[in-house]
């Protein structure tokens, strides 16, 4: 007999407050009747179901609870609390073992699926500068660095990122290409950021912090996907016109019969570049390498100019014009080439294409076999000792991984190419040396600059039009000339030019950047929780090799004699590939005590590399949770990072100077470990015999009068970095879950820092250095009897960093949510000078708030991001000079149309188009609007 039909009527509120919640969904379980709360949290339910029943109760931004109502007749009075999504993060990539992210022993940050798709900005990568701790740099509108903690470089080999546990770095160049070689929007599930050192777990090269990427798996997310992002740039005109982005991905993945899966991604990215064209000059008259001595070229009239985005123009194209009758006989000037432009240089169009595809197998619901394939090509420009122009520079690589419960099995190869990619720095000098060589310049410039004096022109006047007088005749920019010369150079694979007096070297000089390499990584985890019950314990092993191919000018066969490691054998080769080996192993045990609220996590790691010792990492961490709402968390750690493949093995000649690695063997010979000079002291000593001279010296007796001034170097064969890591930590969710608090402080000790000094050889390694020859060698006059080096190698002190970062969260009410971020990072000053200059590069204080609502409007929700960094100094080998304090506004708004199973986001990142720079040298970022549509068969609205 059927039952009565009858109204069950109630109210819902927000917590244990009276707040009304609309907009909730309402569902009685297991049948039809539904419905949806009205302004003043009012609701109606037709129903025939008897009594006792279940009510469903659900909102965006609240925790779904279901209730038991017993009396049809009383008025049903309903809360829910707000759900705090944070809080029910769940990591992995802090312990290797998935965990609540308020329990991490580690500071860990985590960007979810909802957060990618609600994030203010570009892309997903874009994002993760929104995360605490987390500095992201632009090298290219197609190549951003992440960073944390302090000692920033576009190069950042101490920053490791994972694509499903894969490495996709470019190994030659020594870091991963930003997102390039990465997936697409479309196929990345998640983000997990580990900042500070993670060595401990997961080896070489990891010690400032870690991304680790997952992609969606598709058993868990069939169907179809298309992605269209249009946006503009360059909206003020000021670089160049205005350009549009296009941004084109699909993706598509289909299962059979629950056993086999698979998946294919494609994307493609067209761009036109940021301008890096800023013309501070790093060289002012004042410092001892120009011209101190004759204020008359301070400023724009400096003839020793060394512009940030200017190549060609640096200390190994000066020249010292002696002999000139200013104000008294005998006066010496310095000098610096004209350069080119970086802009000039450069391509301003970029491009990137994507593809992966994936195979999976279950074999059970434990057991999985997968194959995916992955390739990326990009352009763009990256920045190393210098700038790289990327042109179609592809890796690609190919992994097979099996899991089956506790046991994980990984191996991958990777395949790097630079492709047509060439190094801007040997193109500016290749240029210039086609026109003249340095000593022909200098001659030219000596005579009209002594003409010029002679007829009465003041000294700044004189040295521009001496300098006009030695360019007459050069290609410049602009021109057909210009544009056949520097495709001429960009196709030479050999960076030397005959008018540097190198027997052999092409007559235009090259500046092809040729570098090909593979590398194999097998690994396996595996957790043996099971087997010994008392603790958890997880164990994991890897081997890693590295496989460069010799091209005769970056990487050489260091098994052929020195004078013939840059000339091709008979089959076109330049010799037997080198290799590079690291392995290594690891083992934690995690227990808990007192009812889990006391979680102690330890682990050690032993890694290997046959060019050095052994190297031990052990870390141990505890975290204690008070009344499940209060988490401390305090750990330790030791971690190493050995030297990059550039760092360890190059041998490239770039603009007269031998750029090398560290690795003992390569100086067998050249003697610039242990009988060179410092570069810094060799300019100060000509400083000093060019004074001298002035007053009626000889240039060799000023040499000798000033012999101690050089410095000699006694550098050691590079070892591995190594960093002690301390940290201590809070989270915790209050205010009935509405408020989120994450703080860290950490601080580091890092000892044996790698970096570059350059050093000058006397004689081609034929005198001791302190001997009389050594020392007139190292006359400017006498460049050529010197052998420039910039070696690879270990600082000489110790450097401490700290600082910290704290993170708030606040949920508001009708699902308005405010958060922000609050970074520190300092070092301390040692007193000792060290052999080259560090580089902590980083802004003391960086700070973002948001505002955002995932549904204020019915399918509609927006973001807002405000961020703010301070002023800092940046030091590198390429540029160093003072970066300001910027901020800028980041918006989006997205609408879904659920029945066309579409989202629109339209946004804006700098959309008050502040002009701001983040490094010297680097490239000048302004606004950029855009409109992204996607369409989803697997799409799920909000609400």
């Amino acid at each position: 007999m059927a039952q009565d039909i009858y109204t069950l009527s109630g109210t819902l509120k927000e917590g244990q407050g009276n707040t009304a919640l609309a907009g909730a969904v309402i569902r009685i379980k297991n049948t039809n009747a539904v419905a949806v709360t009205k302004e003043d949290g009012s609701f109606q339910l037709k129903t025939s179901a008897s009594l006792p029943l279940t009510v469903q109760v659900s909102s965006l931004g609240y925790a779904s609870q279901e209730f038991v109502i017993t009396n049809k007749n009383a008025p049903v009075i309903l809360s829910l609390n707000v759900q705090n999504a944070y809080a029910s993060l769940v990591v992995v990539t802090a312990s290797r073992v998935p965990e609540n992210i308020l329990k991490s022993p580690v500071s860990i940050e985590k960007l979810s699926l909802s957060a990618i798709k609600e994030a203010a900005a570009p892309s997903f990568y874009d994002a993760l500068e929104n995360l605490k701790g987390v500095q992201l740099t632009t090298s290219s509108i197609t190549f951003k660095v992440p960073n944390t903690r302090g000692f920033n470089i576009p190069n950042n080999f101490r920053f490791v990122q994972l694509v499903d546990g894969v490495d996709i770095q470019a190994a030659t160049l020594g870091v991963s290409l930003g997102n390039s070689i990465g997936p697409t929007e479309l196929d990345v599930e998640n983000v997990e950021i580990t900042p500070g050192a993670a060595s401990a777990l997961y080896g070489m090269n990891a010690i400032n912090g870690m991304a680790n990427i997952s992609t969606k798996n598709p058993f868990k997310y069939p169907g179809l996907s298309v992605y269209q992002k249009t946006g503009v740039n360059h909206v003020d005109g000021i670089d160049r016109n205005a350009s549009v982005l296009s941004e084109t991905a699909i993706r598509y993945a289909h299962v059979f019969n629950q056993k086999w899966a698979f998946k294919i991604n494609a994307g493609y990215t067209r761009a036109t570049d940021w301008v890096s064209n800023t013309q501070t000059d790093q060289n002012p008259n004042n410092l001892s390498t120009a011209n101190p001595l004759y204020p008359q070229l301070n400023g724009t009239n400096n003839a020793a100019y060394d512009g940030w985005n200017k190549y060609g123009d640096e200390n190994n194209n000066a020249v010292t014009v002696t002999g000139i009758n200013y104000n008294g006989p005998n006066k010496s000037f310095i000098v610096r080439r004209t350069g080119y432009w970086e802009k000039d240089l450069s391509n301003p169009t970029v491009e990137n294409i994507k593809f992966d595809l994936a195979l999976h197998h279950k074999f059970s619901t434990k057991t999985e076999l997968s194959y995916s394939y992955r390739f990326g090509q990009m352009d763009g420009i990256f920045q190393r000792g210098n700038k790289i122009q990327l042109d179609n520079a592809t890796v690609q690589n190919h992994k097979l991984e099996f899991k089956s419960g506790s046991f994980t099995a990984r191996t991958y190869l990777s395949f790097e190419n630079t492709g047509n990619s060439y190094n801007i720095k040997p193109l500016a000098d290749n240029l210039d040396l086609t026109h003249l060589s340095n000593n022909a310049w200098r001659d030219r410039f000596r005579n009209a600059f002594q003409t010029s004096i002679n007829n009465g022109d003041d000294l700044a006047v004189a040295a521009n039009l001496a300098r006009k007088a030695a360019d007459a005749g050069r290609v410049e920019p602009g021109t057909t000339a210009f544009e056949q010369l520097k495709n001429t150079i960009i196709g030479i694979n050999n960076w030397d030019h005959a008018n540097s007096g190198i027997a052999g070297a092409p007559a235009t000089g090259g500046a092809w950047l040729n570098q090909r390499s593979r590398m194999y990584h097998t690994d396996l985890l595996w957790d043996l929780t099971d087997k010994v019950k008392v603790f958890h314990l997880l164990v994991g092993a890897d081997y890693r090799l590295y496989e460069v191919i010799p091209d005769g000018n970056n990487f050489v066969d260091f098994s052929r004699a020195a004078a013939d490691r840059n000339k091709s054998l008979a089959d076109g080769s330049f010799g037997k590939p080198v290799q590079y080996t690291k392995y290594g192993a690891f083992v934690q045990a995690t227990k808990t005590f007192f009812d889990n609220r006391l979680k102690l996590v330890s682990s050690l790691r032993v890694d290997n590399n046959p060019e050095f010792s052994p190297k031990f990492n052990p870390r141990i961490a505890l975290v204690y949770s008070a009344a499940q709402k209060h988490h401390i968390r305090a750990s330790f750690q030791n971690g190493f990072r050995f030297p990059a493949l550039f760092e360890a093995i190059s041998f490239v000649n770039n603009g007269n100077v031998r750029r090398v690695g560290g690795l003992s063997y390569i100086n067998e010979g050249l003697g610039y470990l242990d009988n060179s000079y410092t570069l810094s002291s060799v300019n100060e000593f000509n400083a000093a015999v060019n004074r001298d001279v002035a007053t009626g010296l000889t240039a060799n007796n000023a040499a000798l009068k000033n012999r101690a001034i050089l410095q000699v170097t006694s550098l050691q064969p590079t070892r591995p970095e190594r960093i002690n890591s301390f940290e201590v930590g809070y989270k915790s969710v209050l205010l009935d879950n509405k408020l989120v608090i994450d703080l860290d402080l950490y601080t580091n000790i890092y000892d044996g820092f790698l970096g570059q000094v350059e050093v000058a050889v006397p004689e081609n390694n034929t005198v001791q250095v302190g001997s009389d020859a050594a020392v007139i060698a190292m006359l400017a006059s006498n460049r050529a009897r010197q052998t420039r080096y910039r070696v690879y190698t270990n600082a000489k002190n110790q450097y401490h960093n700290y600082g910290g970062a704290l993170g708030l969260i606040y949920s508001l009410p009708k699902g308005f949510v405010i958060s922000g971020n609050l970074n520190y990072n300092n070092i301390s000053e040692n007193r000792q000078r060290d052999v080259f200059v560090t580089g902590f590069n980083t802004p003391k204080w960086l700070t973002n708030v948001s505002l955002r609502n995932r549904e204020f409007i019915r399918h509609t929700g927006f973001n807002i991001v405000w961020k703010w960094q301070d002023a800092f100094n940046w030091e590198s080998p390429l540029a160093n000079g003072r970066i300001a304090a910027f901020n800028t506004i980041d918006i989006q708004f997205t609408r879904e149309i659920p029945e066309l199973k579409t989202t629109i986001k339209l946004g804006g990142s700098n959309i008050l188009n502040h002009r701001y720079i983040q490094y010297a040298a680097g490239p000048t970022i302004g606004a950029l609007y855009y409109l992204a549509i996607t369409f989803d068969t697997g799409f799920k609205p909000k609400s």
